[in-house]
């Protein structure tokens, strides 16, 4: 979670100064943030402190860690703002449509396209590639809208946590018939 946020600092401070390490420390904190998550529920499976109120703890962060990098995404450069509240919403809901299949009686469903490891990487890539290039190829031309690469990897994700919503709830629901 402390990674994410500090993604999502960095995201914010992009458009404030032009420094190409804020690019890097937000993708690597994106990808901190799932080898983190990865080893914890590892180590907890591997010596059986695996619990429920480790689920808890668990997707809390998850959740915090979501809404500080699309945020940050949104106030970065070439962000739009609104599209980093959307995306927020979306992956908040998309874990949300996992819960309540779960609580209703089906397994867990992980499926994608935008699992949180797949915002993850669209992140990652987005960061990447505005650290390696100038400026003045970080902003898109669509028409009369113009759009940089993290608007561009908001909207991704806005239409990829659309898609994954949909496909859990029809998996969800056919399990539980």
């Amino acid at each position: 979670m402390c990674a994410c946020i500090a993604a999502g600092i960095a995201l914010s401070l992009t458009s404030v100064t032009y420094h190409r390490v804020f690019w890097l420390i937000a993708a690597l904190g994106a990808q901190l943030r799932l080898t983190a998550n990865m080893l914890d529920g590892m180590v907890a499976l591997a010596s059986g402190r695996a619990s429920r109120t480790g689920e808890l703890y668990n997707e809390i962060p998850d959740r915090v860690s979501d809404a500080a990098v699309f945020i940050g995404a949104g106030y970065a450069w070439g962000g739009n703002v609104a599209l980093g509240y959307i995306a927020t919403i979306l992956s908040i809901f998309t874990a949300y449509i996992r819960a309540a299949g779960k609580i209703a009686g089906a397994r867990n469903e992980f499926c994608g396209p935008m699992a949180k490891q797949h915002r993850m990487l669209v992140i990652t890539f987005g960061c990447l590639y505005s650290a390696l290039v100038p400026r003045s190829w970080q902003i898109f031309h669509f028409d009369n809208t113009r759009l940089g690469v993290m608007g561009l990897a908001l909207f991704v994700i806005t239409v990829g946590c659309l898609i994954t919503v949909g496909r859990r709830l029809n998996r969800i629901a056919y399990a539980l018939k």
